[in-house]
């Protein structure tokens, strides 16, 4: 199956990976949630090419990740900002890089500190009604039955 094949597939796995799979996404998506709204900005830290830079902006606010916001009149220049379905890709982002931290950086490159109590954050997964810690074992999936 290709890419772009992923987003017909009733999957959410798929169609968010259809998404946010390409190669360069996450890492812009990174740059977003450090505070970069600047095309040039992203360029210099990612080091990308204009064209791959472009393609992956135009899919980003085509999905409603990121909102293309002009900042400048003389000449145009715009900005992009994360929305609402964007920022809500933060907990995904976590995730990748615990996962990296655990198994390929023998010291993170980077601590999150919680802004409010300045200990060390660490990304979990928890039961919204019990609070407690899951794993992939605690769960059971419930598929939709008008779905197959």
């Amino acid at each position: 199956m290709k890419h772009d094949e992923l987003q017909k597939v009733y999957c959410s796995v798929a169609r968010t990976w259809s998404v946010i799979g390409e190669r360069w996404t996450m890492m812009i998506l990174r740059e977003c949630f450090r505070g970069e709204r600047r095309y040039d900005h992203f360029r210099a830290k990612l080091g990308l090419g204009s064209n791959v830079l472009n393609d992956r902006l135009r899919v980003l606010v085509a999905e409603g990740i990121l909102e293309r916001r002009l900042y400048q009149d003389n000449p145009p220049r715009h900005e992009y900002r994360l929305t609402p379905k964007g920022a809500d890709l933060y907990p995904v982002l976590l995730a990748l890089m615990a996962w990296g931290d655990k198994y390929e950086n023998d010291v993170p490159p980077v601590r999150l500190i919680h802004r409010e109590c300045g200990h060390l954050a660490e990304a979990r997964l928890t039961c919204a009604h019990c609070m407690k810690p899951l794993g992939w074992r605690d769960m059971v999936a419930e598929f939709e039955p008008d779905a197959w």
